[in-house]
């Protein structure tokens, strides 16, 4: 499922999916593979923080392709073992982060 995606900001993105829903995320973290794959950790953004404290907020990790116009896309991970791996190396880093 290929999500496009808009930069509105340093850390935001609309993200649109197949059936047209937009949603803001917040750009989490970033990570690149050895083999020059990259990932993208979201969560979805609130304009009140309350509302984000509230939320039931899941980490959504995305891959970065490039379109048929050359556009950068991003893409649901249809590969369970590769979401697994990849998510699992998001939240050992953003757990580091936020420890401190």
């Amino acid at each position: 499922m290929a999500e496009n995606f808009e930069d509105m900001g340093a850390d935001l993105f609309t993200l649109v999916d197949e059936e047209g829903v937009e949603q803001t995320f917040e750009l989490m973290d970033t990570y690149e593979t050895s083999e020059g794959e990259l990932y993208y950790a979201l969560v979805p953004y609130y304009d009140n923080p309350e509302d984000m404290v509230e939320a039931d907020t899941e980490l959504v990790v995305l891959r970065v392709e490039e379109d048929e116009n050359g556009d950068d896309v991003l893409v649901s991970i249809d590969d369970d073992a590769e979401y697994e791996k990849i998510g699992q190396i998001f939240m050992e880093r953003l757990s580091d982060t936020y420890e401190e």
